[in-house]
């Protein structure tokens, strides 16, 4: 009787070491990647209410820029409303990293237009924005961290075994794909002075403001500014 006990305790054993241990880790680390990507969801929502007001001040001063502006404004809203069902996707990823490209030109036009690189709302709003792609970045970072450790158990026997039986698949990375994107854009607003850039009303371009013993090349508008990790 004792012998069939022990056989019993040592059967529940393997079956809990290669079954149920493996299936509790597994939804541990799903719950855990869902919270991760909720996150990094909540700091891309608070990029997507920023922009419209951004990209309204920055109207105001740069009206040639139409088509940036736009091209800003409809990426915006293509990954506002992608559904990933509480992960990242290639596709998703591709769109931010697209938008986020395309945010980095604010920092070119506030370069050639130095009113609106003095104006105290856009920089406010320039600032909030830097801050929210450190903070995407951050929680992008963690997220991918999840993945490797969701992925990697996927893959691992006998967590394996548990996952093909109950349809746990692997968690795509959020990430971008151009090394240049890897970066948030900087804002940088340390040198306000006005001896430099586009002006409008006439003015050339490179033109010293009076005070001001040399000009700064600026780059040419609607091209990326250099610099910009989920």
């Amino acid at each position: 009787m004792i012998a069939i006990i022990v056989i019993i305790v040592v059967l529940l054993a393997i079956v809990g070491g290669m079954f149920i241990a493996p299936y509790n880790s597994l939804v541990g680390l799903r719950n855990k990647l869902q919270e991760a990507w909720r996150q990094v969801d909540v700091e891309l929502n608070r990029r997507y209410d920023l922009i419209p007001n951004l990209v309204e001040s920055v109207k105001g001063y740069a009206t040639h820029e139409h088509n940036t502006l736009s091209d800003i404004i409809s990426l915006r809203n293509q990954a506002r409303q992608m559904d990933t069902n509480g992960a990242a996707s290639a596709q998703r990823g591709q769109v931010e990293a697209q938008l986020t490209q395309a945010l980095g030109s604010i920092n070119a036009l506030a370069e050639a237009y130095p009113d609106l690189k003095a104006d105290a709302g856009f920089r406010q709003l320039s600032e909030q924005l830097a801050a929210t792609e450190d903070r995407i970045a951050n929680s992008r970072r963690y997220y991918n961290a999840v993945v490797g450790d969701y992925n990697t158990k996927v893959e691992s026997f006998p967590s394996n075994i548990s996952a093909s039986m109950f349809h746990f698949t692997k968690a795509a990375y959020f990430q971008v794909d151009d090394p240049s994107m890897r970066e948030a854009p900087q804002v940088d607003f340390s040198q306000m002075g006005y001896g430099s850039g586009v002006q409008r009303d006439g003015q050339q371009a490179g033109t010293p403001a009076p005070g001001n013993q040399q000009s700064v090349p600026q780059p040419a508008l609607g091209q990326d500014a250099p610099g910009q990790p989920l």
